[in-house]
């Protein structure tokens, strides 16, 4: 893989090697697509009508990657969300329920249909549904970190 998830300056958004690994370890997991390689990097980040965010692997993960659906919903750009630990997306009473959760998808793959509340840079909070998360694993079995897809979202 040329791209480097866990590099803080490597711009992911349109990456062909990052979405290979995005989508691939998605229909490995999953067992459906989420996106194909015809709707391309492209299409997702700009262009996908649901929202898809990826972490690092870090102790502390950092947000490697957020489609426009994605910064639109939590009211960061790009450069804003690739910055941010992704425990910051749910709101101080949230985050343990947040890492048991993340800790479930290391144990399993994935997890689907997910919902919980997600709060925006603005302190919006809002409600996300038809959650799917997912271990970013390479063909090799490399760990890259966690992403997650969701369909549904509205304000609480």
């Amino acid at each position: 893989m040329s791209a480097r998830p866990d590099h803080p300056t490597t711009d992911l958004s349109v990456d062909t090697d990052f979405f290979d690994l995005l989508t691939g370890s998605y229909a490995r997991l999953v067992g459906t697509p989420l996106a194909t390689m015809e709707q391309g990097p492209d299409w997702l980040y700009h262009h996908a009508p649901f929202a898809v965010l990826a972490h690092n692997s870090h102790i502390d993960p950092r947000f490697i990657y957020a489609n426009k659906t994605a910064q639109a919903c939590f009211d960061y750009s790009w450069d804003e969300v690739v910055t941010l630990p992704s425990r910051l997306s749910a709101e101080a009473p949230d985050r343990a329920e947040r890492q048991r959760l993340l800790e479930a998808v290391g144990r399993s793959g994935f997890i689907a249909d997910y919902s919980g509340i997600r709060v925006a840079k603005s302190g919006r909070r809002f409600r996300i549904g038809n959650g799917i998360i997912w271990q970013l694993v390479d063909e090799a079995g490399n760990h890259h970190g966690q992403a997650a897809t969701f369909s549904s979202w509205h304000d609480v």
